[in-house]
């Protein structure tokens, strides 16, 4: 029989992995699927496959986050993988970088429903925080090519941080027209990592990179 997704987010599995979050999760899955469509947060085909391709996915990442106390989310949108780090990391402080107004009234809305006394939502692009925001780790998904990624991303990077996005399994190709940029900004060599949760659910491709 195949799995369906709500059979994926109530498995024995699943409430392992999260443990003592899992509560938090599955408030934050439900309010995504009651409301993520008609907000224009997720499409359509999305909300039967919330848990496998957007909750897990981005629950991926923080493994890689371990060292970081505080975290910054480009372009944060519905709160993938945002949310789900501050749910996870509550000992960090994560901030939800978001431009649209609509999006970061849902941000508020989803951070007050789930007391995440961690999140601080700012609305805003990336660049506007150059100068005034410096992270351990910058996080992010499907928000650009790692060029322009990296450009707007890495100023908010303290030295010795790290960039720790979610990519496409392409993400190779992305790297060498990065170069340039990559040099400019002083980072080390681009990691590409596997970011696995539970069996039976797709590992995550992760790019990793730590600025000197």
């Amino acid at each position: 029989m195949v799995e369906t997704d709500d059979m994926i987010g109530t498995s024995a599995a699943v409430r392992a992995y999260f443990g003592e979050h899992y509560e938090a999760i599955s408030r934050f899955h439900a309010r995504l699927r009651d409301e993520g469509e008609l907000r224009g947060l997720i499409g359509p085909r999305e909300v039967d496959r919330l848990w496998e391709r957007h909750i897990l996915n981005s629950a991926a990442v923080v493994p890689f986050l371990a060292g970081a106390t505080s975290v910054a989310d480009i372009g944060s949108g519905a709160g993938l993988p945002g949310v789900v780090i501050a749910i996870l990391r509550p000992d960090a402080t994560v901030h939800l970088i978001e431009p649209m107004e609509r999006r970061t009234t849902w941000l508020d809305e989803v951070v007050a429903d789930l007391g995440l006394r961690n999140v601080e939502v700012k609305r805003g692009r990336a660049e506007e925080y150059d100068g005034a925001l410096e992270v351990d780790a910058v996080t992010s998904r499907a928000v650009a090519a790692l060029s322009k990624l990296a450009r707007i991303s890495l100023p908010l990077v303290r030295s010795g941080g790290e960039l720790v996005v979610l990519k496409g399994r392409n993400v190779d190709r992305e790297i060498e027209p990065a170069r340039k940029v990559l040099r400019k900004l002083t980072v080390g060599e681009p990691e590409i990592l596997e970011g696995g949760t539970v069996d039976g659910v797709e590992s995550t491709t992760i790019l990793r990179m730590r600025r000197r």
